[in-house]
């Protein structure tokens, strides 16, 4: 932290600034403090922090499209270990300011923690790489790449990890404004795939959380060692030194290293190895070594302080620390500033992890990459400002290891402006996130034998690697060379609105996998688990099999198209009903074993159109219907002509066994409002009979009036198909909530209360009464509790046999039409509550929240809005939830 210099903005929107705080290649970060909010009663003394990007850099079209872009990824990632931003992305026309702002978290970059203490504690690294996996686990489950992962844009706060950089702009090793109007970004680090020329996906992501796992835990990083000259040929082809790294870490690091990207864990995979209970759950009671604690603290109340005095630090401010020494007033925090070549711009030094220092070099795919002078002159002291003492008793500098790992100054060139008439090239910026397949940036262009660095299209956007070409240093990334854009028009969106707010109490667990159904395939009918082993998912198109343990997609089925159901059958197969046929599939390739088309299996009812699977109890699928049968007509009276044939549906409610393949029985009922087959919904099995209740849409306007609007619940007997009974209950209407359980208790909505019978006799048991206007849901039974769910999105438990209330809470989510459905984990020990915005998580006996989990839904602005409601299946230890496409496995107690 250092005073503010004499070109230093003052006053930044709405808040004044205060102090310099850290600088970027691309921004500087100031302390300031929000005047506005104390006048109007706020907090006064509250800090905040802004980020501001460079003037010169400002002042690129292309600079200022990427940088908002940036911020509004950083938006929708809001929470966890991501900071909500207080504003939106700004830009001030008239004062030409480009900022974003954000609360102040009391924190060091890693690599000041590096320098502080040395190697951090295996527990501290475990936490720090489960917190950074979380959160690219949420960016890869939309097929998209983070790019913004360094020892400077990740934060060591007292209660976990945060991330500060959500592309390659906020996390480049060097930004650069260049003739032309072309923006020059170097990134940070570089992974084997683009040595080959390869873009980065998800994997890339893994390779560099691998490293930086690496130099926490040992202080270095590793494939550093070596000429920088070879350092592309070490990335590509050498495995890394891991002997420093304990021992528990080190196989997962070694894979996360990996040379193939997809040898290496994805990102849920290292965030459970890491911490099962997730990164919060480990930090609990204090994650960072003493000597850290106390750094984050002095830095803490140094900022407060300033805060609370609100005035800008123009004069000399003393280090009250003892032995602290005053940090240059030209570098950023991290650690000196290398110096500038002639003819670049002076507001955009190298960042901390970045070589000082410059030399010439071949360009390299039509940008010039150079190497590092490592003899390059200190810079000199800032002689324009007065000094600010550093925030804490040691002054953070640059680790060597880490600054090996970083690509050197490019070359500044002549201009790379288009060639006349062309309107080639690649969209200077892309959407921040991106579905499958991951294309955050264009492939990586071939290098060319000229020294001339070659022409860039208008808006063009590349990136120059060579794998062993001279210049090219450990680690370092490519350079990006953005297009102006001036004087044509931008495929960037607009920019989206905020949705800061505050961060989702509860981290959720970091999912195991993310399976997303593909775009050119149609959307998903059906979802079930299939043994504990397969998530099997039907659409128009066929079923697919996903393996449960991995999330891959093993298997396709074309024949089982328009399935509608996918079913054990046995330990073996694999049932599906189809529109026209049933079929057992194999687990292992999806093959089809056997089949039974309705007509041959159904012979005395030809034409039959199945309806719907009411419900299964072991290897019996319960489900009706349908088929035309012709009525002939009565013969003629004397003299009369005999009358026309009609036609007539006729309906059933069948008995099937998947495993021995044949029809128990079939059963006569009423036929729906189509007239089609009715809808029946299983409602409870007994010992030896089981209930259905018809659903609302297929009953018949007769039905309805006969029935004076309630609900006809039915009995079966399940040996023979026989009803043992048809009657209503109470008040209950058709379309209401109910569950019935193995103790012949019926549990139901009745207008605003939740109520239970006693089956068959229909005496009532006890009344939970309701809030008005909140009906209650379906609820979940076990063991001696029922669980409950409202309108209001409230869930709770009762106590079955009394009805005496245990437990509620609010799910926190916004009131709707419809109650979150809740499911309960195998072992009955969690209660998981999905609605149309959110999964929420409770312990199932007292209703402790555990967690919260929302998708961060399409990333491309213009992309359709996903409106489809959560969706929770659970199998042993693991609950996939489902929205719309995408399939997220969590682990559950």
């Amino acid at each position: 932290m250092e005073a503010l210099r004499q070109d230093d903005p003052r006053r930044i929107g709405p808040y004044t600034a205060l102090a310099r705080f850290r600088e970027t290649a691309s921004a500087v970060q100031y302390v300031a403090h929000d005047a506005a909010a104390g006048r109007d009663g706020g907090a006064t003394g509250r800090p905040v922090l802004l980020t501001v990007a460079r003037p010169g850099l400002a002042a690129l079209p292309a600079f200022r499209r990427r940088f908002q872009a940036e911020a509004r990824t950083a938006d929708r990632l809001a929470g966890g270990w991501v900071q909500p931003h207080l504003d939106p992305p700004a830009d001030d026309a008239d004062d030409g300011l480009l900022w974003t702002a954000g609360p102040y978290v009391p924190a060091l970059t890693l690599s000041e923690a590096i320098e502080v203490v040395g190697p951090l504690p295996e527990r501290a690294v475990r936490i720090l790489g489960a917190g950074i996996a979380e959160t690219l686990s949420r960016v890869h489950a939309t097929g998209s790449v983070l790019q913004g992962l360094a020892p400077r844009t990740v934060l060591l706060a007292e209660d976990g990890p945060r991330l500060t950089a959500f592309g390659p702009l906020a996390a480049a090793a060097a930004a650069e404004a260049r003739p032309g109007g072309q923006l020059s970004v170097r990134l940070a680090y570089l992974t084997p795939e683009q040595v080959e020329g390869e873009e980065p996906g998800p994997a890339s992501d893994l390779f560099v959380l691998g490293l930086l796992l690496a130099y926490a835990a040992t202080g270095t990083t590793p494939l550093a060692d070596g000429p920088a000259a070879e350092g592309a040929e070490r990335i590509a082809r050498t495995d890394p030194e891991l002997g420093a790294v304990p021992s528990e870490l080190r196989d997962l690091i070694a894979r996360c290293l990996a040379k193939d990207p997809a040898d290496r864990p994805t990102a849920g995979t290292v965030a459970a190895e890491l911490a099962l209970e997730g990164a919060a759950g480990l930090a609990k009671g204090g994650w960072l070594p003493e000597r850290l604690v106390a750094e984050v603290s002095e830095q803490e109340l140094r900022v407060r302080e300033l805060a609370e005095a609100g005035q800008s630090t123009d004069a000399p401010v003393s280090d009250q620390a003892d032995g602290a020494v005053a940090e240059r007033a030209a570098g950023p925090v991290d650690g000196p500033v290398g110096t500038v070549p002639a003819g670049e711009p002076t507001d955009a030094p190298a960042p901390a992890d970045a070589p000082s220092g410059t030399s010439a070099a071949a360009p390299v795919g039509g940008v010039a990459l150079e190497p590092a002078n490592t003899t390059a002159p200190a810079p000199a002291g800032d002689t324009r400002t007065t000094q600010l003492g550093d925030i804490g008793r040691h002054v953070p500098t640059t680790d060597r290891p880490t600054t090996q790992l970083s690509v050197p100054r490019e070359l500044p060139g002549p201009p790379a402006g288009p060639p006349a008439g062309s309107s080639a090239g690649l969209p200077a910026v892309l959407p921040p996130v991106a579905p499958m397949p991951p294309h955050p940036l264009p492939v990586p262009v071939t290098p060319a034998p000229s020294p001339a660095p070659a022409a860039l299209g208008r808006r063009g956007l590349f990136i120059g690697l060579a794998a062993g070409a001279a210049g090219l240093v450990v680690g370092g990334g490519g350079v990006l060379a953005f297009g102006s854009g001036d004087g044509g028009t931008t495929d960037d969106p607009k920019p989206a609105p905020s949705h800061s707010g505050a961060a989702v109490a509860g981290l959720p667990p970091q999912p195991r996998w993310v399976y997303r159904h593909p775009l050119a395939e149609p959307p998903p009918l059906t979802a079930a688990l299939w043994n504990d082993r397969l998530l099997v998912v039907t659409s128009e198109q066929g079923a697919a099999g996903i393996d449960l343990r991995t999330g891959r997609r093993v298997w396709e089925s074309a024949d089982a198209a328009k399935g509608r159901a996918a079913l054990p059958a046995g330990k073996d197969l694999c049932f599906v009903a189809g529109p026209t046929e049933f079929l057992w599939l194999s687990p292992k390739d999806g093959k089809v074993v056997h089949r039974a088309g309705y007509a041959d299996q159904f012979t005395d009812t030809p034409g039959l159109v199945v309806s719907y699977i009411a419900g299964t109890f072991g290897p019996v699928v319960w489900f009706t219907g349908s088929h035309k049968v012709t009525v002939k007509a009565p013969p003629p009276k004397k003299g009369k002509k005999r009358g026309k044939d009609t036609q007539a549906v006729r309906s059933y409610l069948f008995a099937y066994d998947v495993l021995q393949r044949k029809v128990l029985w079939r059963t006569p009922v009423p036929t729906g409002r189509g007239p089609a087959a009715p809808v029946y919904r299983l409602i409870a099995t007994g010992q030896d009979d089981f209930v259905v209740c018809q659903s609302a849409a297929t009953l018949t306007p007769g039905e309805v009036k006969a029935a004076k609007g309630k609900a006809v619940f039915r009995s079966f007997d399940q040996k023979t198909g026989k009803q043992r009974w048809s009657r209503s209950f109470g008040t209950i209407t058709p379309d209401a909530a109910a569950l019935g359980d193995d103790r012949d208790v019926l549990y139901a909505a009745v207008g605003d209360d939740l109520q239970a019978f006693e089956l068959p006799a229909g005496k009532p048991k006890w009344t939970l009464n309701g809030t008005t206007g909140t009906p209650y849901g379906t609820p979940v039974a076990t063991g001696t509790l029922l669980h409950t769910t409202n309108h209001n999105q409230e869930v709770g438990a009762v106590e079955r046999e009394t009805g005496r209330l245990r437990w509620r809470r609010s799910t926190e989510a916004a009131a709707g039409t419809t109650a979150p459905a809740v499911t309960l984990s195998t072992t009955g020990r969690t209660l998981l509550a999905a609605d149309a915005s959110q999964v929420t998580a409770f312990t199932a006996a007292d209703g402790r929240r555990l967690w919260k989990f929302q998708d961060i839904g399409t990333q491309d602005p213009k992309g359709p809005t996903v409106t489809a409601p959560y969706r929770v299946l659970a199998s042993g230890t693991t609950a996939v939830i489902q929205r719309d496409r995408i399939f997220y496995a969590f682990p559950v107690a």
